[in-house]
């Protein structure tokens, strides 16, 4: 008899679900106007530059320790969904517009940074995402790092943070389109 009592807690005891506006209320609310506004502009200057067609972005860790790489994948989840603003990640730098690179350049990866950037089609917007991409960050001075990106290839817009957050990423693709736009 188990099972009626187990029907009976589940069909008519008392219900242990909430309300959806009872989840993150602060979050739900606005679900973040400042990226929403960033993202509504990214998309108007993608459909001026590339005729309706997505921008598309290669990501390239060359010695990253995988925090902005799990920034990046959020943009990508349900809830940033840059994906609606016109923005993509691909697999080859041959179909990149952009290349977002993080980490600071390690010597076993600087060649293949600088093939990667050589693969992709000119003109190519590189974005260096977080402090080791820009300068190397703590692995500054260590014998197994470079440096920043800019000592290997151009960088066009630089975005600081340990990592920087979805929201920061995006300000920072949205001010690269401006400067390549003008």
């Amino acid at each position: 008899m188990k099972i009626f009592r187990l029907l009976d807690t589940l069909l008519l005891g008392k219900k242990v679900t909430e309300k959806k506006d009872n989840f993150f209320p602060s979050v739900m609310a606005g679900k973040d106007d400042e990226f929403e506004k960033v993202g509504r502009e990214i998309k108007t200057i993608v459909d001026d530059l590339y005729g309706g067609r997505s921008l598309r972005i290669r990501a390239v860790d060359v010695g990253s320790t995988n925090a902005e790489e799990i920034e990046l994948t959020a943009l990508t989840n349900a809830y940033y969904d840059i994906d609606r603003f016109g923005l993509s990640f691909v697999a080859s730098p041959r179909h990149a517009d952009m290349l977002f690179v993080t980490g600071p350049v390690t010597r076993n990866l600087e060649q293949a940074l600088l093939t990667t950037y050589e693969a992709a089609p000119h003109p190519c917007i590189v974005v260096a995402i977080g402090d080791g991409a820009i300068d190397g960050g703590i692995w500054r001075d260590s014998y197994a790092v470079v440096g920043g990106v800019d000592k290997v290839i151009p960088v066009h817009i630089r975005i600081p943070g340990d990592p920087p957050s979805p929201k920061d990423i995006l300000v920072g693709v949205l001010a690269a389109l401006k400067n390549f736009k003008d």
